[in-house]
């Protein structure tokens, strides 16, 4: 039995990401996901080693990747402009892809190339770039100021977590003259898995969720912890469905200005917000924005402190900014409702 090309390519992808994703017993889940034998199956896998998609070893079958390593120099004029370096090393690569994977591509690599070479006053700049038949990996890794330490420095932060939370809010820059702080927001929404690396530090975005943790916490990344300069994580499916300007017009107004944000509480304490002083350091820069969406998911409860400086003292400060949470228990929910009726 033939099936038409779009179930053929269905079934394709398939086993391959249940192959990429180590998942047991790959033919017995694709004769139940799609109602075929397992000889079809088997002729499929056949068929993807033959073309050299997938490969097998003694611990079984893996997706091929094509891996590249390119090294610039400022000292080489390599490091000036990022769209050159886009063009000559990464866009040959997008040939094959979708319009819609390469204009996230083309827009992710040149804001984090620029970050390199503008804010990290970096030396020397490895790109590594990874690719598979579903997927596209491309590392940029730096051997300037760690980005979360020059944030710091740039804003007086007391802690270096606190420089790394920022990113989960965006508009941040440590240059506003020339920037508009888009990038990492954008780009860690635009990809599927984005991760900046620095100063023992990982922020991290995925589909799934957005976290900030210590690399000494982390076994497979602990050896990274002392490491200088910044390792820019960035990953897409080869057949993603994002569109750009949907991801922009997701947080963005009628002009297309950068004015909501989303903001997962949960990454900002390690137990639920209790003080003011706690509220203080959330509201830093929220007032750049127009529309904020404050995520209360994992979070169980808030102190009345936090939730009167946040949602009456600064709202009555910033009257033309809106702040909407989501995701709030019925004991927050309770709390904020008391403290916009109480008088402190």
């Amino acid at each position: 039995m033939s099936f038409p090309k779009e179930k053929r390519e269905h079934i394709k992808r398939y086993i391959l990401e249940k192959i990429s994703a180590r998942s047991p017993d790959v033919v017995k889940q694709t004769v139940q996901t799609f109602d075929i034998s397992p000889n079809t199956v088997y002729r499929y896998i056949r068929e993807l080693e033959t073309t050299d998609i997938i490969k097998k070893d003694s611990s079984g079958y893996y997706l091929t990747t094509e891996t590249k390593y390119y090294k610039l120099q400022r000292s080489n004029n390599e490091l000036v402009n990022e769209d050159l370096i886009y063009h000559k090393y990464i866009r040959h690569w997008m040939e094959d892809s979708a319009d819609n994977v390469r204009r996230i591509w083309e827009y992710s690599f040149t804001e984090m190339m620029n970050n390199a070479i503008d804010h990290s006053n970096a030396e020397t700049v490895d790109i590594i770039i990874k690719k598979s038949y579903l997927n596209t990996v491309i590392f940029i890794k730096d051997n300037g100021i760690g980005i979360f330490r020059k944030i710091k420095e740039f804003y007086h932060y007391a802690q270096l977590d606190d420089a790394v939370k920022e990113l989960f809010k965006g508009k941040l820059t440590t240059d506003s003259d020339n920037h508009s702080g888009k990038g990492i927001f954008f780009t860690s929404r635009a990809l599927d898995n984005f991760a900046a690396v620095s100063d023992g530090k990982i922020f991290t975005h995925s589909k799934y969720k957005e976290t900030m943790r210590n690399l000494a916490d982390i076994e497979g990344l602990r050896q990274y912890k002392d490491s200088s300069g910044t390792i820019i994580y960035m990953e897409l499916s080869n057949f993603s469905n994002k569109i750009l300007k949907e991801v922009f017009d997701m947080f963005s107004d009628e002009d297309h200005g950068f004015t909501k944000t989303h903001i997962p509480i949960t990454n900002f304490y390690e137990t639920y917000p209790v003080s003011r002083s706690q509220a203080k350091r959330l509201c830093h820069r929220l007032d750049k924005f127009q529309e904020i969406e404050l995520d209360f998911a994992g979070v169980s409860e808030i102190g009345q402190g936090f939730a009167h400086e946040l949602f009456v003292v600064f709202q009555r400060k910033n009257q033309t900014v809106k702040i909407t949470p989501v995701n709030a228990s019925k004991e927050i929910e309770k709390m904020i409702k008391h403290v916009k009726n109480t008088t402190l």
